[in-house]
């Protein structure tokens, strides 16, 4: 995971003695697929997004790079869990092109990794250090990898989970506002029947003093 959403990664880097410039890449999911008529589709290839719209597939490979697809509503691996990844029958193409610096000429390295060959909930172990105020690549540790806590359930269940997450907070304040409510709607009430029984009662006393008054003068 990077940032709280499941990404997919890959790591390329340079090895020649002479760099790569204008180096581009650019990735496919090769999958057969069935349509919705029935239709069948072998080795259907679908654009796997590693950011062509923000400009990030487009390389400065001084140095090995990490390479990042998130997977959200328009990846393929949308509804994809570890479980169902394991008996997905896919393969993912990576390509890398670029120029040759010393000569001018273009060149283009291609890679490809099956369902198996996918690590869920590991991460690249880093191969940069700092040392003497240089960096310094360690192209030993360029396929090491580690294990992190990653959810076993695809990016579609954990956007689900968490947007159930927020509701029952939505449902408390509701609830609390309306429960804070009632009482001053319930106060106002009593005071307002209070003030009612007052007039009453003194309209009440106003008439028997009246009444009383006329007995006397009869009386007298």
């Amino acid at each position: 995971m990077r940032d709280g959403r499941l990404c997919l990664m890959f790591r390329v880097g340079d090895l020649r003695n002479s760099h790569i410039v204008e180096a581009s890449i650019r990735a496919k999911l090769i999958k057969s697929k069935q349509t919705k008529e029935g239709e069948f589709i072998p080795l259907n290839q679908t654009d796997i997004n590693v950011g062509y719209n923000t400009g990030d597939d487009r390389l400065f490979l001084v140095s090995p790079l990490i390479i990042c697809h998130e997977i959200n509503q328009n990846s393929p691996f949308w509804e994809i869990s570890q479980a169902h990844l394991a008996k997905e029958e896919l393969e993912i193409v990576v390509i890398l092109e670029g120029m040759v610096e010393a000569t001018g000429m273009t060149c283009q390295a291609r890679s490809s990794y099956v369902g198996s060959e996918i690590k869920w909930g590991y991460r690249f172990t880093p191969v940069l250090t700092l040392e003497d105020g240089f960096y310094e690549v360690d192209y030993n540790s360029f396929h090491d990898i580690y294990e992190t806590n990653t959810p076993a359930c695809s990016a579609k269940e954990l956007a689900d989970m968490a947007n159930r997450a927020r509701l029952p907070l939505t449902w408390s304040l509701a609830s609390k506002l309306s429960q804070q409510g009632l009482p001053e709607s319930e106060q106002e009430g009593q005071e307002t029947k209070t003030s009612l029984d007052n007039q009453e009662k003194s309209q009440q006393s106003e008439r028997n003093g009246d009444i009383a008054n006329i007995e006397s003068e009869s009386k007298v």
